[in-house]
């Protein structure tokens, strides 16, 4: 005996719009998260320092350590951004606790105005939880003419309880990487590449 069901063209349709209308709600679902995966990870990475994410914060105002930690400066500029970007001291030796503030260049050696955003990093990773920026340039658009160089601050402090965190206690230095790459309506144009850059003089 046949299943009337089956037999049925009507109830046969309707499954099969049924099976369709999961489908696309699962694939518009999918393509949702994914767009709200990046400024969620973000986000994430911004509040616990996660991936050697610098956390963003106010001036220091707790206890200063007299612990030290060398912090190194890694300038970076991608193909096809025109720019000469260096750190004023490639190091700096900082007191736990204590704010510190470094000036980087930039230098627009084009021959047209151009426009660049800088991203950034911190290696090891697991001191990004401890590095606090209370001023930086990373994420803003800078447009420099030909040839104009302009001068950007770092604010920032390590907090001494890096010491007492049994995976970063015995470190001794870190490295806050910077590279700019070309912007268009304030996003780096390479980033998704991920180029190597190049180093700046």
């Amino acid at each position: 005996m046949t299943d009337p069901r089956i037999a049925d063209p009507r109830s046969r349709q309707r499954q099969a719009r049924n099976t369709a209308l999961a489908c696309l709600g699962i694939v518009v679902g999918m393509t949702a998260l994914a767009f709200a995966f990046v400024p969620l990870y973000d986000l994430f990475c911004k509040a616990t320092g996660f991936d050697g994410t610098p956390l963003r914060g106010a001036a220091a105002s707790g206890p200063v350590s007299q612990d030290k930690m060398v912090v190194h400066f890694d300038t970076n500029v991608a193909p096809g951004l025109p720019w000469r970007f260096v750190a004023e001291s490639p190091q700096v030796e900082a007191q736990l606790g204590a704010t510190q503030t470094v000036f980087f260049r930039v230098t627009n050696t084009g021959t047209t105005p151009s426009t660049g955003i800088a991203t950034f990093n911190l290696q090891p990773a697991l001191t990004g939880s401890y590095f606090v920026k209370v001023q930086c340039f990373c994420f803003n658009e800078q447009t420099l003419k030909p040839g104009e160089t302009m001068d950007f601050p770092v604010v920032f402090y390590v907090e001494p309880g890096i010491k007492a965190d049994s995976n970063t206690r015995d470190l001794t230095e870190m490295t806050l990487s910077y590279t700019y790459f070309a912007s268009k309506n304030g996003q780096p144009q390479a980033a998704l590449a991920t180029p190597t850059g190049t180093r700046a003089n």
